[in-house]
């Protein structure tokens, strides 16, 4: 039987209601979560590995490192399979992102929690943790190269391309740009399309200070002007569209650039890519001109931990601006869907 470490790090998964507090807190620990899901001894060997109880908003990079190394040092060892990070969902298309750019390779990290507390009814909690077992136990997952992915609600999202759709619906995490590769549920794992390449970084420290700056109607230069006098390492500018932006916003980005800080423009679109088909002043042809990098279907919040890592490994902009585009498709004739 495959053995599956699963790293326990706290989220909703493992709250409960406490009338004092007046909502939900970290209660359960790893042994909790295990036994409210007997049935996992049928499916794999699983390696408990507990890391506190944080919830997911409270996450700082080292904490992030911490967990990173916990994954590879559980991965290294000949006869685990795979490895599960069972954690809250606020932050989870980040972190799973942070560990897929860390993450070489090939057995399968999944990513998971739930959206109820286990005092709330249709807590899910033992339903993801046995979807998240399951697949990381099977042969299919490291087969079809994977990488980091998240699992919640049946569905298996690559960790590059999910997003929290919803704040509180079940089945919040969607793919949006390439769709989910499949689906695990208690009769087996189902993969229609290979994960494709990955972007990757070798890293044991982040750029601390990169921040994200929205462009909305009627936003100048002025956040990106304080980020860059309080003494930003890097900005990723979400623009509307497909890169647009006020041209104020623009000159002050302009300015920070030539100070040698990496601006990163994505669209601030749940799906797509900033692009350069418009060259008015702010549009995203003069953004490239100028020096900002676009970082494909990255969203804000995942192009600013791909610029965080890439900065703490010491990348200059050339090897910067290729961790953040789109990795190059690779013609593979075995590739299980192809819609």
């Amino acid at each position: 039987m495959a053995r599956v470490a699963v790293l326990f790090t706290g989220g909703t998964i493992s709250m409960r209601h406490d009338a004092a507090a007046g909502g939900n807190v970290p209660s359960l620990t790893g042994a909790d979560l295990l036994a409210t899901v007997p049935g996992l001894t049928d499916i794999a060997t699983v390696e408990p590995i507990d890391l506190g109880l944080t919830p997911a908003s409270h996450f700082q990079f080292s904490k992030l490192f911490e967990i990173s190394r916990a994954v590879q040092a559980a991965l290294a060892e000949p006869d685990i399979a795979g490895a599960v990070v069972v954690q809250g969902t606020d932050a989870i298309e980040e972190t799973a992102f942070f560990f897929d750019l860390l993450h070489p390779g090939p057995k399968p990290v999944v990513v998971t929690g739930a959206m109820r507390s286990a005092s709330q009814p249709g807590y899910e909690g033992p339903r993801n943790l046995t979807d998240a077992v399951r697949l990381a136990a099977s042969p299919a997952a490291e087969a079809g190269d994977l990488g980091v992915v998240v699992v919640l609600a049946g569905s298996i999202d690559a960790a590059d391309d999910v997003s929290k759709t919803h704040a509180s619906a079940f089945d919040t995490f969607r793919s949006l740009n390439r769709g989910s590769l499949g689906t695990v549920d208690a009769g087996g794992v189902t993969l229609r399309q290979r994960r494709g390449p990955r972007r990757h970084v070798t890293a044991d420290r982040a750029a601390e200070r990169v921040f994200l700056v929205t462009a909305t109607v009627a936003t100048d230069g002025t956040p990106i002007e304080a980020l860059h006098g309080a003494g930003a390492d890097g900005l990723v500018v979400a623009a509307t569209g497909a890169g647009n932006t006020d041209a104020f916003l623009l000159v002050a980005a302009e300015s920070a650039i030539a100070d040698g800080i990496p601006v990163a423009l994505v669209t601030r679109c749940p799906a797509g890519a900033a692009g350069t088909g418009y060259a008015f002043p702010g549009g995203g042809a003069t953004w490239a001109r100028a020096g900002a990098m676009l970082a494909g279907h990255l969203t804000g919040p995942k192009a600013r931990i791909a610029l965080a890592l890439g900065l703490g490994a010491g990348l200059h902009r050339d090897a910067l601006a290729a961790l953040l585009a789109d990795p190059a498709p690779v013609h593979d004739p075995d590739r299980f869907w192809d819609g």
